[in-house]
């Protein structure tokens, strides 16, 4: 195991580069887990019965899997957690307190780009899993690849900055590594910014934004000329003039993958 930090958690217990205290409650009415994309984790998972779930925020996706145990560093997160959860274990990434291979899997969503140490966090997983590592996250490659770098540049810059290069995670599993482009629903239910990549007048929704962490390193000019400039161009039909042939596709491969590691 490692050293955790001392200085590396807020006083809500996030251990990464959010407090998720300070983003608020309405995480979970705006990022519901989307059925589809749970399928690609259970994929991704082959079977494995006991599973890791690190950095598990509320419990979503653990349906992907029948025993789960999560590990949430955050109180607020932490209670969050449906009844019929069971209890997160208060921990971080980079110091797991568990045995070497006690898991058949291990998964972390959404997650691995808010660590302090990414490479230890994962040589972690690696150390208590016999079998696959899921990490589902997005590459940083294609981040500004979405429309919304157009209208708000800032919060996809800080996105491509936060989330880890896919070759160095892949190298910190160790093993061997495969990485596949997840399908991005039309109507997906998990509100993150490309979950919108179809239906841009939901992201005018202040609330929406703020369920995704990225909103919250960017100022309120920022957002503010975001909401000026998606209204302009949504009223005068200039949007749909350019991405308007989003609104119809069932699906969007954008910059959400999964990467697979087993030894």
């Amino acid at each position: 195991m490692t050293t955790e930090p001392l200085n590396a958690r807020t006083r809500d217990g996030s251990a990464g580069d959010v407090d998720h205290a300070a983003i608020g409650s309405g995480h979970s009415s705006y990022r519901r887990p989307d059925t589809r994309i749970a399928q690609s984790i259970a994929e991704a998972l082959d079977g494995a019965r006991t599973v890791l779930n690190v950095g598990a925020g509320a419990g979503s996706y653990e349906s992907a899997a029948p025993a789960v145990t999560a590990v949430e560093p955050s109180e607020s997160m932490r209670a969050r957690r449906p009844a019929r959860f069971a209890r997160a274990v208060d921990a971080v990434a980079e110091d797991l307190p568990f045995a070497d291979g006690e898991f058949d899997g291990a998964m972390t969503l959404f997650s691995v780009h808010q660590w302090s140490d990414v490479t230890a966090g994962l040589s972690e997983m690696r150390r208590v899993t016999r079998g696959p590592v899921v990490v589902l996250t997005c590459d940083p490659e294609r981040v500004r690849d979405f429309w919304l770098h157009e209208y708000a540049p800032e919060v996809l810059d800080t996105e491509a900055r936060r989330y880890p290069p896919i070759d160095e995670m892949a190298a910190a599993l160790g093993g061997r590594a495969t990485i596949g482009t997840v399908p991005i629903p039309l109507d997906c239910t998990d509100g993150f910014n490309e979950a919108y990549y179809g239906r841009p007048e939901l992201l005018l929704d202040p609330a929406a934004r703020q369920a995704c962490s990225a909103w919250s390193f960017v100022d309120d000019g920022v957002r503010e000329r975001f909401d000026t400039a998606l209204r302009r161009d949504l009223e005068s039909g200039a949007w749909d003039e350019r991405f308007g042939h989003l609104r119809g596709r069932p699906t969007y491969e954008g910059s959400l993958v999964i990467v697979r590691a087993t030894p």
